[in-house]
């Protein structure tokens, strides 16, 4: 039986026979569409799906600020006590530091919104408010998932590298975090930096980065207003952000990334919150109370942040993860944690903060079909719930130990599915259709294939995969019988082969290069150069 769209392509080679065929006009449905007429986009609003009702978020709510006046946090370095008891916070004689209500509910009022997280291209930045929603990368995965050999090997710097520059041309990724951990470079220092001047210089994007220390912090900033055209250039277009655990669960500050975190802060480098309790392990079994724990563990750093400086940027970073509690495994792929990660992206609305969460952390090893369930679930439910920054969305596996560059390409075609999703239905005079239908069954020819509206639509109101498939049995058959992985691995190693990004130009690099000398330890040869 034809599908649709072959009828309509047949419909058209009988009318305009000079067309050049059924692949021209594919390859006319495919052109590049402008940015604001596109089917899916960076920033769509969210919100429909609401799995807390607002008497839900206010008990919620009113649980946090008792855990944080009664609890509190333990192991506070003395620069994290000083600031927060300068801003009202109490510190006890058991060692852990409480927060007044009324110090958390001012700090909410005051803290900085609608913010925007920059690209070194400004047509990659992210306005983070309300209910608009994009999707990146993110993790510290030790592997790359070789699916070619079906085998996980360490991952690498060049391996870093590579996911940037895929990205970098994905148009459903919208940021870039570090995703993997290069485990040829054993030094912190090294580490740090090398990481992130692989992202920065692979991908035009926003990007996200971790640091270990707070000494490390001072060479990325260096090399970050060097790329910038100076400090006060960076300083008002930041196009990296920290992802900062500052937190260790249950409740307990993490000692060097306080330290980082002020650091970032002096820098002005935004700040990603992250608390990444997991339900039944470091955090409550019961969802309501892994959230409680999650939300009130950022509103501590929040605090923090804002102790350091008054509106400084910063991103509700609520992360709780799940636990398989048969094994104490995590099982990021759950439909538990696309409920946590949901239910994170509602309290961060009843704050009206900016929120950030992960989702499409699949379990399964390989992008197969478990990967493929998992992803969508979690990433749909994420989109839906208005989440604006949807953390881990790509690439990921083994609940975020291993990562896979073709996944990123798979799970591109998956997100533009999640961002059509949270468009939701146009409900317009135009919509409704009454005269098309009248037309149409009136005055013929009884269907829709030719209609100026179904032409006129095609292209903004539908999504269309990259890799996916859609042929029909006979043309796959036609075509070899293709599957998506086959289609995935071609298409990364064309992007490997010929995609360098020049938005760093050599010159500059070959300054960082003079500058911080043996230190940058991605060869120029593996950069294309």
């Amino acid at each position: 039986m034809s599908t649709a769209l072959e009828k309509a392509d047949a419909l058209a080679d009988s009318r305009q026979r000079r067309s050049g065929g059924r692949e021209a006009r594919r390859a006319l449905r495919s052109a590049p569409l402008a940015e604001d007429v596109r089917p899916v986009r960076p920033g769509l609003e969210g919100g429909r799906y609401k799995p807390l009702t607002q008497n839900d978020l206010e008990r919620i709510h009113e649980a946090v600020l008792t855990v944080l006046e009664t609890v509190g946090f333990g192991n506070p370095i003395p620069s994290t006590i000083e600031a927060l008891t300068r801003v009202g916070c109490e510190y006890s004689a058991d060692g852990r530091i409480r927060f007044p209500r009324n110090l958390v509910l001012a700090t909410i009022r005051s803290a900085a919104r609608n913010i925007t997280l920059y690209g070194q291209d400004p047509r990659h930045d992210l306005l983070v408010q309300g209910s608009r929603v994009h999707y990146g990368t993110a993790g510290a995965a030790v592997h790359l998932v070789d699916v070619e050999k079906r085998e996980y090997r360490e991952s690498l710097l060049q391996d870093i590298y590579d996911a940037a520059r895929i990205v970098d041309g994905l148009d459903n990724i919208h940021f870039f975090q570090r995703p993997m951990v290069p485990r040829d470079i054993p030094d912190p220092l090294a580490m740090d930096f090398n990481t992130l001047y692989a992202c920065v210089t692979g991908t035009s994007k926003h990007v996200g980065t971790s640091f270990t220390v707070r000494e490390n912090v001072a060479p990325a900033l260096e090399m970050l207003y060097a790329i910038a055209g100076g400090e006060e250039n960076f300083r008002a277009r930041p196009f990296v952000s920290n992802s900062n655990c500052f937190v260790v669960p249950p409740m307990k500050f993490a000692e060097d990334a306080c330290g980082v975190l002020e650091a970032c802060v002096a820098g002005g480098i935004p700040i990603l919150l992250l608390s990444a309790g997991q339900a039944g392990a470091t955090a409550p079994a019961a969802i309501a109370g892994a959230v409680v724990q999650a939300v009130a563990e950022v509103l501590a750093g929040l605090v923090y942040v804002n102790a350091l400086k008054p509106g400084h940027p910063a991103i509700f970073g609520t992360w709780p993860f799940v636990s398989d509690l048969r094994t104490g495994a995590m099982s990021g792929g759950s439909a538990e944690q696309a409920l946590l990660t949901a239910a994170c992206a509602q309290m961060a609305q009843f704050y009206d903060l900016p929120g950030g969460s992960a989702a499409g952390m699949a379990d399964s090893k390989l992008p197969d079909i478990q990967s493929g369930f998992e992803k969508g679930i979690t990433n749909v439910m994420a989109g839906l719930s208005g989440l604006n920054l949807v953390y881990e969305a790509a690439g990921m596996h083994a609940s975020l130990l291993g990562f896979c560059l073709e996944s990123l390409i798979i799970d591109n075609d998956m997100l533009g599915y999640c961002q059509r999703c949270v468009r939701g239905v146009e409900v317009s005079e135009a919509a409704l259709s009454i005269d098309t239908i009248a037309d149409v069954c009136l005055n013929g020819p009884g269907h829709y294939l030719g209609n100026a509206q179904t032409l006129a639509l095609m292209q903004t109101e539908y999504f269309y995969p990259a890799v996916g498939d859609r042929f029909s049995p006979k043309e796959w058959n036609e075509r070899g019988k293709p599957d998506i992985l086959q289609r995935a691995i071609a298409e990364k190693k064309r992007v490997l082969s010929s995609h360098f990004p020049r938005h760093i130009s050599r010159l500059l690099d070959e300054r960082l290069r003079n500058r911080f000398g043996e230190l940058i330890a991605l060869p120029r040869a593996a950069m294309g150069a």
